[in-house]
């Protein structure tokens, strides 16, 4: 029956309650469940990312969550072919694929395509390595700025996964890669018209952030939170590691960030919570203002806590009526 089914896109700002309804699709229907988070696909990247625990994991597992050290940047072109995997595992266990998070460009790239590059070519993959072994990633770094600036301008020259992708797409391709970002973006197509779609339109659902100033006072409540979880303890075990820096998108990452310049001496406490807080309610006003411009979006409303299963009703009900026939978990 799910092969016959929309996937559904489960879309909301940080602290809206998208694990929360995503257990509780996962309890009433027959779901895979998948990340869409851009933090959450780092090892070691638990508390700051209210990345769910391992019993809740166990219980409900997520796809794509855990997939990458920290050290190794995982791209949007990474997230795609991993995603559109899971996706396809989905259908062959019968079961929904329910993508939930609130990366927009993981988003985007999933559902109206990334100017069709090619995809991944170990054998090409592997000599690039060797290549590097050799003569370091900043050579391969100015072998790319030569024949794709604008690509080389936005990858640092020690960042290994998005340096190899750049050459390799320009090996196989014979075009940058930043040509590909360009057609990416003027040729945007819905996901259920592109020729590599995977075979299913894909429902979207987001649960509104209703009350700004009450969302905004469940973010600080939940840094504070993190905080006497044990997060900075966190982030000093990662800052230990000489394979990291702010470099890396890892920890770059609305949190992370802030802690790793208290840890650096470069602000006093008192001022990371605060930027960190800051941070994250900026996060969530970006999200929310993408979300407003996604086409076909069907907005959850009220309180997560008290409207769980009135929004799994929703969801059930606008699969029944794009199958054509009964939902049975």
């Amino acid at each position: 029956m799910a092969d016959r089914m929309p996937a559904i896109l489960l879309m909301g700002a940080t602290a809206t309650g998208k694990t929360a309804l995503a257990m509780a699709l996962a309890d009433s229907l027959p779901v895979r469940l998948i990340s869409v988070d851009s933090v959450l696909v780092y090892r070691g990247l638990d508390i700051g990312s209210a990345k769910p625990d391992p019993k809740t994991l166990a219980a409900y597992p997520h796809d794509l969550i855990d997939v990458c050290d920290p050290a190794y940047p995982f791209s949007v072109a990474d997230f795609c072919e991993a995603a559109r995997s899971s996706i396809q595992r989905a259908r062959q266990e019968g079961r929904v694929p329910v993508l939930v998070g609130g990366t927009s460009m993981y988003f985007k790239a999933l559902c109206h395509g990334l100017g069709d590059m090619p995809s991944a070519d170990p054998a090409i993959r592997a000599r690039l390595e060797e290549e590097a072994a050799s003569l370091g990633w900043p050579a391969l770094h100015a072998r790319l700025s030569e024949s794709d600036p604008l690509a080389a301008a936005r990858i640092h020259p020690h960042n290994r996964q998005r340096i190899q992708r750049a050459l390799e797409v320009l090996e196989l391709s014979g075009k940058p890669l930043s040509s590909f970002w360009s057609a990416g973006a003027e040729g945007s197509r819905q996901w259920d018209n592109r020729p590599d779609a995977p075979g299913f339109r894909a429902l979207s659902f987001a649960i509104e952030p209703g009350d700004r100033d009450i969302l905004y006072q469940r973010i600080n409540q939940r840094f504070d939170e993190m905080l006497a979880e044990g997060f900075v303890d966190e982030v000093r075990g990662l800052y230990g590691r000489p394979d990291l820096s702010l470099d890396l998108p890892s920890m770059r990452a609305v949190g992370y960030r802030q802690v790793w310049e208290y840890l650096a001496g470069d602000v006093p406490y008192e001022s990371m919570v605060e930027r960190g807080k800051a941070a994250t309610r900026q996060l969530a006003k970006r999200q929310w203002t993408w979300m407003r411009s996604w086409e076909g979006l069907r907005w959850l409303q009220g309180d997560p806590q008290k409207n769980l299963q009135g929004w799994v009703r929703v969801i059930r009900e606008a699969l029944n009526s794009a199958d054509q026939g009964p939902v049975t978990s």
